[in-house]
């Protein structure tokens, strides 16, 4: 392993780790206050490691509601990562099976951006830069989920401090990250509005998805802006 690549994907996944880092504290708070042991917070960060489909989850099991549907409604939250593994694999196919298992485990959703946008710059994705971004990023998630899951219940609500806020900025950001992108206005105002709507017709977690599809599917149609690359004319000689 390139240990030079290792220090720089460390390096560069530490802000994202103090980004990240309150919303494992919050997921194990909440966890707790759902019902859950200690044990069983830190066990489903380190397992199902998804911010977003572990908050739902845990409120789902909190209102009893049947095994299946929350199966269904973590994958809906979680249909992204379908698309973000989509994305990536060109960047990542001369990594082994086995680490391409790996890879795919640590997606989330700043490694994906990372990840791509390291592509578009023609910087090569090595196994070991990879690796360190993602390291530094999901052992401190299992150990703030740890830390909220003991010291939880000093916080009280977490709502009434406005943690609650936490997760839809940190999106927001991750977003805002690809605004130099080919039609990134459009698409991201027609995924908003079919994701709001469908919060309101269809309800939550389908809103996600429902979403996410809307700005692809147009995404799909429109043309890029990105001018076409003119191909020489070389004449026939006489």
């Amino acid at each position: 392993m390139n240990r030079s690549d290792f220090r720089e994907g460390l390096r560069g996944g530490f802000p994202i780790m103090l980004a990240a880092s309150p919303f494992g504290a919050l997921f194990g708070a909440l966890a707790v206050e759902n019902g859950f042991t200690i044990a069983d917070a830190v066990f489903m960060s380190a397992t199902v490691y998804a911010g977003a489909s572990q908050m739902v989850g845990i409120e789902l099991f909190g209102n009893q509601v049947q095994p299946w549907l929350v199966v269904l409604s973590v994958f809906a939250v979680n249909f992204r990562h379908v698309l973000y593994s989509a994305s990536i694999a060109k960047h990542i196919r001369h990594f082994s099976f086995v680490q391409k298992l790996l890879a795919f485990f640590l997606l989330v959703d700043p490694q994906y951006a990372e990840t791509e946008q390291r592509g578009e710059r023609g910087v090569p994705i090595t196994f070991a830069w990879y690796l360190g971004f993602a390291l530094v990023i999901y052992v401190p998630w299992i150990i703030n989920t740890l830390i909220g899951a003991v010291f939880g219940q000093l916080i009280g609500d977490p709502k009434a401090i406005g943690l609650d806020v936490l997760l839809p900025v940190y999106f927001l950001g991750l977003v805002m990250s690809f605004r130099k992108r080919d039609r990134f206005l459009p698409i991201v105002a027609t995924s908003a509005i079919a994701s709001v709507a469908a919060m309101h017709f269809v309800g939550s977690p389908w809103h996600v998805s429902i979403g996410a599809l809307a700005g692809i599917l147009l995404a799909a149609c429109l043309p890029s802006e990105r001018p076409a690359r003119e191909v020489p004319v070389v004449e026939r000689e006489a």
